[in-house]
């Protein structure tokens, strides 16, 4: 037990340690060099990326799976999340008002790093053992620094096996439902983990009639439901904004404010306002992560820039738009400055002051889709890590350990 608790004293140390400092070094240096680098290319043609995910230029006899719509919602399925719900709160709560300025800056500046890595994902692409057409950090590494740097993609490869099941969203999914639909109707009030097994295999089985088609069902999937999703919680959220339209200014004015001065901060530091922002910026948009790097490795094109340039979209939308619109919400709200808020609870006891049963519903149906989409492409990330490390025959198995991570994540209290 000992060496248990050893090993975890480590494992947290070393992560706090990572997530403070370099974390800022290596997302918030690497995305303004690159930026500075490309001469702000990825800015300037900000439109042209339009224009290419609106499929004017979409060729059906390039290689690739999908087109760069399919793409770009099969990557926003999966960091359009609670991330976006549960986790703008947590850097609310952590930070204050001013986190959300750091997440703009580390959109901003994540917009040139989505650009380069997605670049790379179909510049070097490489081939599974089945001769069919793969792309990602892993190919990437291999076939762009050479094969001496294989031991960082079968590192990066073996950390997205485990990294990418979906225990949190799971689990979180099952304890809202469980808070807001069964409790009060009295559904297994005395037996919670019966109810959140139910909660489990239902997922479970939705999750597989998507994920055992592959990129191309989920691809198919995602340029559905996203956009739906998407358009419908704005929408909600606009209609709280709109509410308190005469704030707007202020509340910017405000998360400006303690961007710099750091008054809203337990202990007052500036740094943990910087530090709360990115951290948040990157769980939601994981510009630097290289997993949305896998989606767009399976766009069909022969222009690594285009991808690119579909991809830097990316963080804009998930952001720039949806975590802005979720901070505006919070903050004029006055919830955030309410004892014993936190996460998701904070978010929907936002959305239901403002909208009443409306915001109740909205943010379960919110919570429902954006974790249930999230749940579908990270099953590809985990999927493409297990072809590489043990061939294309062992990615079955792994859908099937994959689900099975979603009961018990439902399970876990």
């Amino acid at each position: 037990m000992k060496l248990l608790e050893i090993l975890d004293s480590a494992i947290s140390a070393f992560a706090g340690f990572m997530w403070g400092p370099p974390l800022l070094i290596i997302l918030l240096g690497g995305g303004i060099y690159f930026s500075i680098y490309s001469r702000f290319i990825p800015f300037k043609y900000f439109r042209h990326g339009v224009n290419i995910l609106l499929g004017r230029y979409n060729d059906p006899n390039d290689p690739g799976d999908i087109t760069h719509f399919q793409a770009l919602s099969s990557a926003l399925a999966s960091t359009v999340g609670l991330g976006n719900i549960s986790g703008v709160a947590i850097a609310i709560q952590m930070g204050g008002p001013g986190a959300l300025f750091w997440m703009w800056v580390s959109a901003v500046v994540g917009m040139s790093t989505k650009f380069f890595s997605c670049t790379l994902a179909i510049l070097f692409r490489g081939e599974d053992d089945q001769g069919q057409v793969q792309g990602g950090p892993m190919y990437y590494i291999e076939n762009g620094l050479g094969k001496k740097f294989k031991p960082l993609s079968i590192i990066f490869s073996v950390a997205g096996l485990f990294g990418c099941t979906v225990i949190f969203q799971s689990n979180q999914l099952a304890d809202i439902i469980r808070n807001q639909v069964f409790l009060p109707n009295g559904w297994f009030v005395d037996n919670a983990i019966t109810g959140n097994f139910f909660q489990g295999v239902i997922m479970a089985l939705l999750t597989s009639l998507v994920i055992f088609g592959g990129i191309k069902r989920i691809g198919q999937v995602a340029s559905f439901m996203v956009p739906i999703m998407v358009v419908l919680y704005i929408f909600g959220g606009l209609l709280v904004v709109f509410n308190h339209l005469s704030e707007i200014p202020s509340l910017f004015g405000l998360i400006i404010h303690d961007a710099f001065t750091g008054d809203a901060v337990m202990g007052g530091a500036v740094g943990s306002v910087i530090i709360a922002g990115v951290r948040r910026a990157l769980f939601s948009n994981e510009a630097g992560l290289g997993t949305s790097d896998m989606a767009h490795g399976a766009a069909m094109t022969k222009e690594p820039v285009r991808e690119g340039l579909v991809a830097m979209i990316e963080p804009f939308i998930d952001t720039i738009i949806i975590c802005t619109i979720t901070a505006l919400v919070i903050l004029s709200s006055g919830v955030w400055q309410q004892e014993g808020l936190n996460g998701v609870t904070m978010t929907t006891t936002a959305f239901i002051a403002e909208l009443g049963g409306f915001g109740k519903f909205l943010l379960l149906a919110a919570v429902l889709t954006f974790s249930l989409s999230t749940m579908m492409s990270y099953s590809y990330y985990g999927s493409k890590c297990s072809g590489y490390l043990f061939g294309t025959k062992s990615i079955f198995f792994y859908r099937c350990f994959y689900v099975v991570t979603i009961v018990v994540g439902a399970m876990i209290t």
